[in-house]
């Protein structure tokens, strides 16, 4: 701002100094005017020009990443020595030279506090441009700008509603559509393209398409990208026919479909069993001459496999692999299923072999593992072996999977043999393998086997954690080796691996069923003295071995007690404990416990039912199940 030592008619002076009046007396003469330098320079139209030196050192003043440095005061004590104003070109010149988004805005409203300096469109432009790119745009900031460039009376171009369109949320579209009537703006293909594209990102497909067709009557087209969003919400919201009355138009308009738009249009189709459709699109793309990439194979091999078209599948892999398209885990998984529900996983070493220049101890691996979740035990197996010959070093996912679907399904023999050889692929051994094979030779009573097998582990060098011991003393519990049990919880004790309250449960469990109530009742109590509470397991287990030695005054008491301690009972626990004054002929105390059941909210199973039958008939005969427990995997409950 440049003061005046003399009167002058604002306009004249206006005119001859190319400045701005900014204060005038009430005859209409200047006061103070702002004055653009007499050497700036000029376009064809006589508009200031950005001054580029002034724009450098400026940039260079704001991108200062000194600790003691202060940008902003160091660039507004530039810009006192030079007596002189940024103009909006400038500004807006600086702010594309920032790269810190934060620091942008600090200088975006330093800028505004400059006197005589108002934003316009071009600089409201830029910040919101960089707010966009940074990534951390959020609604605030950005409300807040617009908020300062409606005070202003700054007017937004369509460009400022396309910034705004790719910033806010799908809440905020209809804002940027009354900005649009407020400013007297029309919309462009740029727009439009903008608009819809932002109603997709928010899933909003019907509003999506009513701006494509508008946008269509306006006589603006999309790009393929564009066409391939549109078509892609469409299909994926099962819009069928609005997707297919898209397709139709990118040919009208010349915008030839790639390989992606059949792609997605073979998707939809399979999704919904259509055929001859998605047969159809296949060919069509292969004779447009597009390029097949891994999605395609891979989407065209799905809608086969889902419509039980086996064969056909398993053909265009072959024309897969012949292209030199390299399947991925997807490709094969799409695969199993399809044979599994037709019943012909034995054609898998038929896709194997046709994909043998591709295969590697990766995806023997997926293979193993997925066929093992999905519990085909034996055609994981056989690929186990055939990854087993080809390979000479194994991966140890794989293997563990088959390990553990070998003792899920009960074939210990081939788990402990396999565990023996496992090292020949240069994969040792641990503990938890050998818990999984102790779990399953448990499971079965395989108990000599777990002694020599137990041997054999620390014979190796590994030692056993908690979860050995407990499925050793569990195991040895199941067949009555109390002694072998009590001799395996020393040892633990005597470790560095101390018992917990599973510890106690097997072991209380084993005790119990063998009819040492005494010696299970102080290991109860033994538990608590060492700071371990008793759990639902606990107490069930208990209750069921008191109330089987018509101990009913011990179960009740033990009852009583797990409610005092905040332990709450399950159906299970409630089931044992009715049998156990059914069978008493206890039959008031019954169905007043049935009722506290009912009060805390349990629902009763069918256990529960069989037990209220024989209660209301008088009857004390009781069918027995043995259950297992999931924890000690010993009989807690079951009564039916």
């Amino acid at each position: 701002m440049k003061r005046l030592p003399f009167l002058t008619p604002a306009r004249a002076f206006a005119t001859r100094y190319s400045g701005r009046v900014v204060r005038v007396d009430s005859s209409g003469r200047a006061l103070a005017v702002e004055v653009d330098p007499p050497d700036l320079p000029r376009d064809a139209r006589g508009h200031a020009l950005p001054r580029r030196d002034l724009i450098c050192r400026a940039a260079r003043i704001l991108r200062s990443t000194s600790p003691a440095a202060a940008p902003l005061l160091d660039l507004a004590d530039y810009l006192q020595t030079l007596t002189l104003t940024l103009t909006p070109a400038e500004v807006s010149e600086i702010l594309k030279c920032i790269r810190d988004p934060d620091r942008a805005l600090e200088f975006f409203r330093f800028a505004a506090s400059l006197p005589g300096f108002h934003h316009d469109c071009f600089t409201y432009n830029r910040i919101l441009s960089i707010v966009a790119r940074s990534g951390a745009a959020d609604g605030d900031t950005v409300r807040r700008i617009v908020g300062e460039m409606e005070r202003d009376g700054a007017k937004g171009s369509i460009s400022t509603i396309n910034i705004l369109i790719g910033i806010l949320g799908g809440g905020e579209l209809d804002r940027c559509l009354e900005l649009v009537k407020k400013w007297g703006l029309n919309f462009n293909g740029y727009t439009y393209k903008c608009l819809m594209q932002a109603y997709l990102r928010y899933r909003v497909v019907d509003r999506a398409f009513r701006v494509y067709e508008e946008m269509k009557r306006k006589g603006y087209k999309l790009d393929i990208f564009a066409y391939n969003m549109l078509v892609d919400a469409l299909a994926k919201a099962e819009k069928v026919e609005q997707a297919y009355k898209v397709f139709a138009d990118m040919k009208r308009r010349h915008c030839e479909p790639d390989a992606y738009t059949y792609t997605i249009l073979i998707r939809m189709s399979g999704k919904i069993g259509k055929t001859d459709e998605f047969l159809s699109f296949f060919e069509e793309m292969i004779s447009k001459g597009c390029a097949l990439h891994l999605i395609s194979y891979n989407t065209m091999i799905q809608a086969l496999a889902k419509n039980r078209m086996v064969d056909k599948a398993i053909f265009i892999f072959s024309k897969m692999i012949e292209n030199d398209c390299q399947p991925n885990e997807f490709t094969y998984s799409v695969l199993i299923d399809g044979l599994a529900a037709e019943g012909q996983l034995d054609r898998l070493d038929q896709v194997v072999e046709v994909s043998n220049k591709y295969m590697n101890k990766s995806i023997y691996a997926y293979l193993v593992k997925t066929l093992s979740k999905l519990g085909h035990v034996s055609e994981a197996h056989r690929i186990f072996c055939s990854m087993w010959s080809f390979h000479d070093q194994g991966n140890r996912g794989a293997y563990l999977s088959m390990l553990e679907t070998l003792c899920s399904a009960g074939k210990t023999s081939e788990a402990m043999e396999l565990l023996n050889k496992i090292h020949e692929k240069g994969i040792t051994t641990d503990t938890v393998m050998y818990n999984m094979v102790f779990s399953a030779l448990g499971k079965l009573k395989q108990v000599p086997y777990i002694y020599t097998l137990y041997e054999q582990m620390k014979a190796e060098g590994h030692f056993p954690d908690v979860f050995t011991y407990n499925i050793l003393i569990s195991s040895f519990g199941k067949v009555g080796l109390i002694d072998k049990a009590f001799e395996i919880f020393e040892e633990m004790e005597s470790t560095d691996c101390k018992p917990d309250v599973v510890t106690y449960n097997s072991l209380i469990n084993c005790l119990g069923k063998n009819g040492d109530l005494d010696e299970a009742h102080m290991r109860f109590m033994e538990m608590q003295e060492k700071g371990l509470n008793p759990d639902v397991v606990t107490y069930s287990t208990l209750i069921e071995c008191f109330g089987k030695s018509n101990k009913v005054e011990m179960a009740c008491r033990l009852f009583d007690e797990m409610l005092a301690q905040g332990c709450f009972p399950n159906i299970v626990t409630y089931n044992i404990l009715l049998d156990c004054l059914e069978r008493c002929g206890n039959t008031a105390e019954a169905f007043k416990l049935y009722a506290t059941m009912k009060q805390h909210g349990l629902t009763p199973d069918s256990i529960t039912y069989t037990i209220l039958a024989r209660l209301e008939s008088g009857s004390q005969k009781a069918v027995r199940v043995r259950k297992q427990s999931r924890i000690t995997g010993w009989v807690v409950s079951p009564l039916r």
